[in-house]
């Protein structure tokens, strides 16, 4: 007698029975899941932000007005000030360079050819005073000179005897010798001594016209000199100059006559008071400034040419017409705007987009945006723009399916039934196939499913939940 053996299951059957043996489980743990779970949302309290509620107030785009109770405000720092319509008093500050003031420079030249022969300004940066000698020169022009002098002089003496016009004449020839030499920078002590002693002299003493140091040179002992010819650079810097650049949005509040103080470093904790000399009329296309001119006493000569100061140009921007301005911890930039928070008349905070002007201090003008008498927050106002964007993100959810954002009222726990739980409506198009799982916050604890025998190959099947249901296995 023999025994059949059953055949053997074929590889899909397998497959089928594999997949119905792991995927129940986890399509009734989700269920189990659903059915089970709380409502965990807190009720709201006294000292939450009804989120939802701001939402339902404000534009759907940008920043939504904020309520906060005044211990709320108090709690985060936050304080008030008003828009005010109050000058603004800038302090510009900006680095300068001490330059030469160039009506106080002077070039020496001969105005005759010649060799310098002695030359007593000798280096750069050598201070001289006026009438100081700086060389002394040979030329063949004013040695002719001299002795026409001369000549005059011993004419207007053998003629002194004669009549009126003859004598009239020799002195104009006097007259007219000296005045060359004179002409030709040859100092008025040098041609009395000539017509003292009269004598040619072979080399002539030329003097300094002006006080100052010798800030070029250009000469040298013994060099031949041509007539006109720069030979030395004299700089008188009893006065200097303190040269800066303002950008193009400060020149509004730059005027000539504006009082300015510099700064040195060499000279830790001096200062130099002075006013704006000049305002240049153009405006360097490169780094869109202006270059002010600012002149200080130097009498000590402690101030350089060359030396970088700090320069604080003080003044006010439109005293005359003073604009609104608040504190500038009032306004919030983000880039693409400003942003301040008005307090209106029930105490909600709203956002209001402004345009800013100069600043000054701890003071910012309002172009637009805001009218005097409005009360701005002055502090905290980051924090209030977080909380404005937060409701802002929490009402544009509600619009997502399935994602309908309320707050629940609140329950009595004293009073609710043991076991009920509160459910949040989903959308049906939503699929259920893979369950979001709880934050371990809030997950209510679900038993651990009861296993009952299958005669699948010796698995363990989770027995349903309740008001659920499984699929029939079906056996191959």
């Amino acid at each position: 007698m023999s025994t059949a053996v059953p055949p053997a299951p074929s590889r899909g059957a397998r497959v089928r029975r594999l997949t119905l043996s792991l995927g129940l489980p986890v399509v009734a743990a989700g269920i189990a899941w659903y059915v089970t779970r709380g409502d965990a949302t807190p009720a709201p309290t006294a000292t939450a932000h009804d989120h939802a509620a701001m939402s339902g107030a404000a534009t759907r785009d940008g920043p939504r007005p904020v309520q906060l109770t005044p211990d709320q405000a108090r709690r985060i720092g936050i304080t008030f000030a008003a828009v005010e319509a109050t000058p603004l008093v800038r302090e510009i500050r900006t680095v300068g360079q001490v330059v030469v003031d160039e009506t106080r420079v002077q070039t020496v030249s001969l105005k005759v050819e010649g060799w310098v022969e002695t030359l007593h300004a000798d280096f750069t940066g050598r201070a001289i005073r006026r009438g100081e000698p700086l060389l002394r020169l040979y030329s063949p022009a004013l040695v002719t000179a001299q002795e026409e002098l001369l000549l005059a002089r011993r004419l207007a003496r053998d003629v002194a005897a004669g009549t009126a016009d003859t004598r009239a004449g020799a002195d104009d020839l006097v007259a007219g010798a000296r005045r060359r030499l004179a002409y030709w920078d040859v100092p008025a002590d040098e041609i009395a001594r000539i017509e003292r002693t009269g004598e040619v002299q072979r080399t002539v003493t030329l003097r300094s016209p002006a006080s100052g140091v010798i800030t070029e040179k250009r000469v040298t002992t013994g060099q031949r000199v041509m007539a006109g010819e720069p030979l030395l650079r004299v700089a008188d810097l009893s006065t200097v100059w303190v040269e800066g650049e303002v950008y193009e949005q400060d020149l509004r509040a730059v005027r000539t006559g504006q009082p300015a103080t510099a700064e040195f470093d060499a000279w830790p904790g001096e200062a130099w008071r002075g006013r704006i000399a000049y305002v240049y009329p153009t405006l360097s296309p490169e780094t869109r400034t202006a270059r002010v001119r600012v002149a200080l006493a130097n009498a000590d000569g402690r101030l350089r040419p060359g030396l970088y100061a700090t320069l604080r140009l003080c003044g006010a921007a439109d005293a005359a017409a003073p604009g609104l301005t608040v504190p500038r911890n009032a306004v919030l930039v983000t880039g693409e705007r400003a942003l301040v928070f008005r307090r209106l008349a029930n105490g909600t905070l709203e956002p209001r987009e402004v345009e800013v002007g100069a600043a000054a201090g701890d003071r910012i003008e309002i172009v637009r945006g805001l009218a005097a008498g409005d009360t701005v927050v002055a502090s905290a106002t980051f924090l209030l723009d977080a909380e404005s964007n937060l409701g802002t993100a929490l009402g544009g959810m509600g619009d997502m399916p399935g994602m309908e954002v309320t707050v629940p009222p609140a329950r009595d726990t004293a009073t609710a039934r043991p076991g009920t739980t509160a459910r949040m409506p989903m959308d049906p198009s939503m699929p259920m196939a893979m369950p979001m799982p709880a934050s371990p916050r809030t997950r209510t604890p679900t038993p651990a499913p009861r296993t009952t025998p299958s005669p699948h190959e010796g698995h363990a099947m989770p027995a349903p939940a309740q008001g659920g249901h499984v699929h029939p296995s079906t056996p191959e």
